[in-house]
């Protein structure tokens, strides 16, 4: 019998009722499981828990998640939860740069043709990812103060050989199992940085000669995501312009509540919907679970077991089966379903589809 030991963080706002329906849906999995369980372990972390006095992120969490098979993240972060420079609090940036989880994994698909804005495409005809460095780039100054009264206030945008280099070759590896096309997003025609983030992408491109590549500048590429989403199979990109393209993205697909994440490092992983904790509809019960859902079957594929990656295959099959009724939809999509409904079909379809 394996035990995979899962670290969960609900978080903020509509992140706890989100992981009460990931929670719900790792219940029936175990369910078809016979040589797999499971033992989640949840942990108080996010601004809430900063405005309540307690530490945002304590060392035993951060602790936990190490030691952990997986973590499992509802949303973190509130708007009027800050620090005293201004900035807000966000335990799931400290936790990408302390577990090192340098790869954002940001899977894009549309279920159904009512769920995009871009009205000529059909299921299936948007499918995408976007690998995000997720340690370095313009976010790596987040941390740095602002000197009092200053005039002028300097952001680095950082690029190591290293950290470029890593990141590629996940990069090259998730194009090599899908369509094997691997497009890179930069801005080479105006900073050094990504002059430099290029040359490392076409030597590490030699390594993968079965990849067809592509290069855009990140204003280019926001452009033919919105034309021509269907070109595209694999972005890789810096940590900004991932965070801006992953939700252009998103609303390309019916928006934040359908788009799965996971961060993923060499030893550790966080799997949570790329979404935030949207307080203005938290405790409304109306939140979109299908983003963190997704979220749980990436969890399974990491886990990389062979009952684990059948389950993943399972799971997504039930959401896709569930999203081709274009009446079973939340609030977000223009349906009447609450959160709670939206997570009991999906785990009905997953219990009457899929016999152990």
């Amino acid at each position: 019998m394996r035990t995979f030991q899962i670290a969960v963080l609900p978080g903020d706002g509509v992140g706890v009722e989100v992981t009460d329906e990931a929670l719900k849906i790792l219940r029936v999995v175990q369910t078809r499981m016979k040589s797999v369980r499971f033992e989640m372990a949840p942990y108080a972390v996010g601004a809430d828990a900063y405005r309540s006095g307690q530490d945002p992120l304590p060392e035993s969490t951060l602790a936990a998640c190490r030691e952990a098979d997986a973590v499992l993240l509802g949303a973190m972060g509130l708007p009027d939860v800050r620090w005293p420079d201004g900035k807000e609090i966000a335990p799931q940036l400290d936790l990408r740069e302390q577990l090192d989880l340098y790869r954002g994994v940001r899977p894009i698909r549309l279920y159904h043709e009512a769920d995009t804005p871009l009205k000529r495409y059909r299921a299936g005809e948007i499918d995408l990812v976007i690998v995000r460095e997720s340690t370095e780039g313009l976010f790596s100054t987040r941390l740095a103060q602002r000197p009092h009264g200053a005039d002028e206030v300097l952001d680095n945008l950082k690029v190591t050989r290293a950290g470029s280099e890593r990141v590629f070759r996940a990069a090259f590896r998730i194009a090599g199992q899908r369509r094997k096309r691997l497009s890179l997003i930069d801005k080479a025609n105006v900073l050094p940085s990504m002059v430099f983030f290029r040359e490392v992408f076409d030597a590490i491109a030699c390594e993968f000669p079965d990849v067809e590549t592509d290069r855009l500048y990140v204003d280019c590429a926001a452009l033919f995501l919105l034309q021509r989403p269907q070109v595209f199979d694999v972005l890789v990109t810096e940590n900004m312009f991932g965070d801006i393209l992953s939700d252009l993205a998103a609303g390309l697909v019916g928006g934040m509540g359908m788009a799965p994440s996971a961060d993923i490092g060499d030893d550790c992983a966080v799997f949570q919907p790329a979404h935030g904790s949207a307080p203005d509809i938290a405790g409304r019960g109306i939140a979109n679970p299908v983003a963190m859902i997704l979220s749980v079957a990436m969890m399974l594929d990491w886990l990389d077991h062979a009952e684990t990656t059948v389950a993943a295959e399972h799971l997504r099959a039930a959401v896709e089966r569930v999203l081709a009724n274009p009446n079973q939809r939340t609030a977000d999509l223009g349906g009447k379903l609450s959160t709670s409904e939206m997570g009991n079909l999906i785990a009905a379809e997953l219990e009457q589809t899929w016999h152990a």
